[in-house]
């Protein structure tokens, strides 16, 4: 005969001390990846804590955090987002700096040129 009053607390313990381990290891996945910089989203936690994606859905509380976490990384300017927002006056004294060695060579080129001027000059002499 079947027990009609089943004692299934332990079963229920177990279900929810489970779904707590799963929850802590979320917990540190994400904790480890803000430490590494890592991209943030559900698709990397998942992969990353080994726990599915649809139970990172489930918990409002987890599902909260990662949107949150998400949101900061895109509002967070990317190195090619950084660069393109080189002030006016970076750009200027990068300019400056160009024109300047521009200059040096152009003189170095002047040089050489008359050098080699004069050199082609002592070799013409020297057969005729």
């Amino acid at each position: 005969m079947a027990n009609k009053n089943p004692n299934t607390e332990p079963l229920l313990r177990s279900i929810e001390d489970k779904k707590q381990k799963t929850k802590q290891k979320v917990e540190y996945t994400i904790k480890e990846m803000i430490k590494q910089k890592e991209k943030i989203n559900f698709n990397s936690v998942s992969a990353k804590s080994g726990v599915s994606k649809p139970f990172l859905y489930k918990y409002s509380d987890i599902r909260s955090r990662i949107e949150t976490l998400r949101m900061q990384e895109e509002k967070l300017d990317t190195p090619k987002q950084v660069k393109r927002n080189m002030t006016e006056q970076s750009k200027d004294v990068i300019i400056a700096s160009l024109r300047k060695k521009i200059k040096h060579l152009e003189d170095e080129n002047k040089k050489l040129r008359e050098q080699l001027r004069v050199d082609w000059a002592a070799i013409y002499n020297e057969f005729n």
